[in-house]
């Protein structure tokens, strides 16, 4: 990893006129510094993209009870999005009523009409049959509750607490 400041100077050169930023770059080999202000502009459409996951995909709403389940639905995220991108051509512009219609489509779009492939595609699963009453749990199967993990949460040190109270 290498660290890299960035300081910006006033016109003379003479004072900083901003506070400095700080830029880490995680790679096998370091780019030229005329390089790294493309690879400073990219990280805008990454960040698009996480806001994107988290409000439209729904990436934090789950509460999954293992890391590991937590994991496999973190390595959807990117799956779902090739598929917003791949059906974007496939998908018929159905604007809601206070939107405008768009010639390209953005990725909430898509998702807004994505229904319409997943209606004409159907479902693999056979209809389901109708049938009686359950039978419920088998007699003499043993029931184990699900693992319950403790919830972390962030403490307070008590010298910001004490710094509140004295004016």
């Amino acid at each position: 990893m290498s660290i890299l400041l960035v300081e910006r100077l006033a016109a003379d050169g003479s004072t900083r006129i901003a506070k400095p930023m700080w830029l880490a770059f995680v790679g096998l080999k370091m780019p030229a510094v005329t390089e790294i202000w493309r690879l400073y502009l990219r990280r805008f459409a990454i960040d698009h993209w996480y806001r994107f996951a988290k409000n439209r995909l729904h990436w934090t709403v789950p509460q999954f009870s293992t890391p590991l389940q937590c994991d496999r639905w973190s390595d959807l995220m990117p799956i779902v999005t090739w598929q917003l991108w791949l059906g974007r051509h496939l998908v018929a512009q159905r604007p809601l009523p206070w939107q405008k219609s768009l010639v390209k489509l953005t990725p909430g779009r898509v998702a807004q009409s994505f229904g319409s492939i997943l209606a004409l595609l159907g479902t693999p699963a056979r209809s389901p049959k109708v049938r009686g009453k359950s039978d419920g749990w088998m007699k003499g199967k043993q029931r184990r509750p699900r693992i319950r993990y403790p919830v972390v949460k962030k403490g307070f040190s008590r010298s910001r607490i004490t710094a509140k109270k004295s004016p």
